[in-house]
């Protein structure tokens, strides 16, 4: 009997990486292990610092991302109980657009005991806001010069990305800017750290890097923005594509002694969480959305149409599996609103009797909520605590709820709050369709796919079934889905998606009752985002008149 062969998938979340060990004949999942990060999101200080980050600062550690790979690994393969020679590659992927300011050979720049107590030394996580003035004026310069690769992110750059990044490095800390060699995404430096080669993969590139039809944004527009910025592409960015499921390299003898893992075996070209699941899956063809629920949503789906969708985050051609137009779009909050919610909107009374009865405060806040009637609460919410990433791009844009009474409860508003989240997906789904990019099953990936109230308001707002991955590890598992294909197992990730892949279909269906009544509440809704959206002053006063409020108090430390 041949021996099994098996891969290793390894998932870098916002607070943890996960890693997984699968089989590569039918996707079984064997063991896995999670390493929480040591220092968790730097949003305040930096680590022994009393000096504290600016608003809308999200910042990390490069070294809790080894650490998974020396302990999360091992601890996985131990607890399967194969044998490291039974392994035939490694697969990771990120969040994106977190951003890893290094040296020539991969150092970053914050393990430089010069640079320790810099801020922008440090690696910029996916929800680093703070550039949204950079943001802006690429905005507004593209849509001036009428740049042909706006409309292909929905005309608007995000603050999350790399270029209005790494332009607010250049104008806030230039020395880190000039001592920075390389500006990588975290999926490519953790690669770089396997395998020794730097490989650019074509996702990141693609939706967060502004390369389109194999050029990034012109020198000439880059000057434009500033003087200063005109090489950082040929400086820093620059780097050759890998496709996705491809080889990068062979792990080095340093990553085997992390890992525990043989020495040479296949290391695949890094990816995006969100973009890395839709294999695992099984949703690689076309008109299949996947939503990937965790505290944030990304919406990525395959098409073989090419279009322009308001708001999207972008569409590349590959850029999830070859030979289609990969589209995301994604909403910046949504578990994290819930958790935020838990954590300061419930009195101690409800915390109490959550622990009485064993549960943690969301599921009893989920409980009392699913005892409700559509509109019951008479309460309609906007979900943009983490601001807006699709349709409106914007995220100086902040949360709302409308509707509230002295009889508004808790369990009330976060229902509302659960609605929201859906109503948002809502806009977004109706947007691609209205922009000729069909959307004709709709999948959940992530951890939020554990609740059963949220799934059942999806699929009554959004008025369709909802298919559920069979896995609470897809990002990983799609990783080692794509370790299978750069190992050489199979030809191709679609064809690997089918043997390793695994989606419940249509596990949750819409009500036709209650989806009537939820057309009503968007209604308000959409009329609420419409005109804070599109009109956005109110709230982008707001926030300015919060940060000029914070600048004062730390002027007076």
């Amino acid at each position: 009997m041949p021996t099994d062969q098996y891969t290793v998938g390894v998932d870098f979340g916002t607070l943890s990486g996960r890693a997984v060990v699968v089989r590569v004949s039918d996707g079984a999942e064997i063991a896995s292990a999670v390493h929480e990060y040591t220092h968790a999101v730097l949003e305040d200080t930096l680590p022994g610092s009393s000096t504290r980050l600016p608003d809308a600062w999200a910042l990390q550690v490069p070294q809790d991302y080894r650490d998974v790979l020396c302990r999360a690994v091992p601890e996985a393969l131990a607890t399967a109980g194969v044998a490291p020679e039974q392994v035939v590659g490694i697969g990771t992927d990120f969040t994106a657009c977190t951003m890893v300011p290094t040296y020539a050979d991969g150092t970053p720049l914050n393990e430089d005991p010069r640079f320790a107590d810099r801020p922008h030394a440090y690696v910029k996580l996916w929800k680093h806001h703070a550039a949204q003035g950079q943001a802006d004026r690429i905005n507004d310069l593209a849509a001036r010069r009428g740049e042909r690769w706006l409309p292909r992110y929905g005309g608007l750059i995000s603050s999350e990305w790399e270029f209005a990044k790494a332009l607010q490095i250049h104008e806030e800390d230039p020395e880190i800017y000039d001592a920075m060699d390389r500006w990588v995404e975290a999926a490519d430096w953790i690669v770089w750290q396997l395998c020794g080669t730097y490989v650019r993969n074509a996702c990141t590139a693609g939706y967060k890097g502004i390369l389109q039809d194999g050029q990034y944004p012109s020198e000439d527009f880059l000057g434009e923005l500033n003087p200063g910025f005109t090489s950082f592409v040929t400086d820093k960015l620059d780097q050759p594509l890998g496709e996705l499921g491809s080889r990068a390299g062979s792990l080095t003898a340093e990553a085997a002694s992390w890992t525990g893992l043989p020495e040479g075996i296949a290391v695949a070209v890094g990816n995006v969480d969100a973009h890395v699941t839709a294999p695992a899956a099984g949703a690689v063809e076309p008109g299949r959305m996947v939503a990937i629920m965790g505290t944030s949503t990304c919406h990525v789906m395959s098409s073989t149409v090419l279009q322009d969708v308001p708001g999207m985050c972008g569409v590349v051609d590959g850029g999830i599996v070859a030979g289609s137009y990969g589209y995301e779009a994604g909403q910046s909050g949504v578990g994290d609103i819930f958790g935020w919610f838990t954590s300061t909107g419930v009195p101690a009374s409800y915390s109490d009797a959550a622990a009485q009865a064993g549960e943690s405060v969301h599921d009893y806040l989920t409980r009392l909520a699913s005892a409700q009637d559509v509109g019951q609460h008479g309460i309609v919410a906007l979900d943009w605590h983490s601001g807006n990433r699709s349709v409106l791009v914007d995220h100086e844009l902040s949360g709302l709820v409308i509707g509230t009474t002295l009889a508004t409860k808790p369990e009330d508003t976060y229902r509302a709050l659960l609605e929201a989240t859906a109503f948002g997906t809502r806009v977004i789904v109706e947007t691609f369709r209205d922009s000729g990019v069909p959307v004709e099953e709709f999948v959940v990936a992530g951890g939020l796919a554990r609740n059963p109230l949220l799934m059942q308001i999806y699929a009554d707002v959004l008025r369709m079934p909802l298919s559920i991955i069979a896995s609470e590890q897809g990002p990983a598992l799609g990783s080692a889905i794509h370790a299978a294909v750069a190992a050489g197992c199979y030809s191709d990730v679609p064809l690997a998606s089918k043997s390793m892949g695994k989606v419940r279909r249509a596990a949750f269906v819409p009500d036709e009752s209650r989806s009537r009544r939820y057309d009503a509440l968007f209604e308000v809704y959409r009329g609420l985002h419409d005109h804070f959206g599109r009109d956005p002053l109110t709230m982008r006063h707001l926030r300015g008149l919060r940060r000029d409020a914070l600048a004062r108090q730390a002027a007076a430390r």
